[in-house]
């Protein structure tokens, strides 16, 4: 069976802390085609390269400003203080160009990718125009920046996005599957990158550093799959196919994830079916309030 889990440094190559799924990467996963992640921490002054290939890409500043050179051109990137601070500008770039993402003060970037045939413009989505969407309620309440979304932008393959979780909440939740072409579903692979942080005002001691989340993946049907992963900053979990959810920031401890999406299908859809076993708690969040401590960044 595939491994699904990589934590930090297990999917390094080179200058990249995470390389895995892209036109480039070293790291070959079996039965995995759709989507790729490139995660680079650069010091002041420090630049990474991405070939020109076929695939869509997008650069997402995790923390840190930085500038992306596409076809001559400099895209500044306002950043941020971290992945916490709200959202931050990212550039869109189609097939067949090269990248350059430069760092003067240094911090972390990702780039999320996907194979992909047709070619969309170079395209900045600033900090401002970023959708963001407070979603669920109670304690199923978080945060979701629509950058790379259908709405949001046009492309050919991957949907993208970030989610935001306060701590004790649980989010991807009810569990559900995108995982097969039929009426109200649409087949995607997915990434979940996360980050994690101990909660503002927590009391200070030891080892209160070691921000923690944990991920679950099951089966949906006669493929295996079994996933109860504990993440932190820097972790990946790969969901090839089956239920996954929820995706829980345990007390103490605030969660993001960084979400990749695409597959084979012919629409760029986002259509999920919840686990029939749980999905009536959506029905729950009807007449519960929103999380006070929700959106992070105001």
């Amino acid at each position: 069976m595939a491994n699904w889990v990589y934590p930090l440094g297990t999917a390094a190559e080179g200058k990249w802390d995470i390389s895995i799924g892209t036109s480039d990467s070293g790291l070959k996963v079996d039965g995995w085609a759709h989507t790729g992640l490139k995660v680079a921490t650069l010091p002041p002054g420090g630049a990474v390269e991405l070939d020109a290939a076929a695939e869509e890409r997008i650069v997402i500043p995790l923390n840190g400003s930085f500038v992306a050179t596409v076809d001559g051109q400099d895209y500044p990137l306002s950043g941020r203080d971290s992945v916490f601070s709200g959202p931050s500008d990212v550039l869109y770039t189609g097939t067949g160009k090269a990248v350059t993402i430069t760092s003067a003060d240094g911090g972390r970037v990702a780039v999320a990718t996907a194979p992909a045939q047709a070619s969309y413009p170079t395209r900045l989505i600033t900090a401002a125009e970023t959708p963001v969407e407070l979603r669920g309620a109670g304690n199923c309440s978080r945060q979701v920046h629509n950058f790379g979304t259908p709405a949001a932008l046009e492309a050919d393959r991957f949907i993208v996005c970030e989610v935001l979780t306060p701590a004790g909440n649980w989010s991807s939740y009810p569990p559900h599957k995108h995982d097969e072409e039929k009426d109200g579903e649409t087949n995607l692979e997915e990434i979940y990158y996360f980050e994690t942080r101990v909660t503002p005002g927590a009391p200070q001691r030891p080892g209160a550093d070691d921000a923690i989340g944990y991920q679950r993946v099951y089966a949906s049907d006669e493929r295996p799959i079994d996933v109860a992963a504990e993440v932190r900053t820097g972790d990946v979990v790969l969901v090839p196919y089956g239920w996954h959810g929820p995706a829980m920031a345990a007390p103490g401890y605030d969660m993001y994830y960084l979400n990749v999406m695409a597959g084979p299908g012919p629409v760029r859809e986002w259509l999920i079916s919840d686990d029939p076993h749980h999905g009536w708690i959506r029905q729950t969040w009807e007449g519960q309030d929103l999380d006070p401590r929700l959106p992070f960044g105001s």
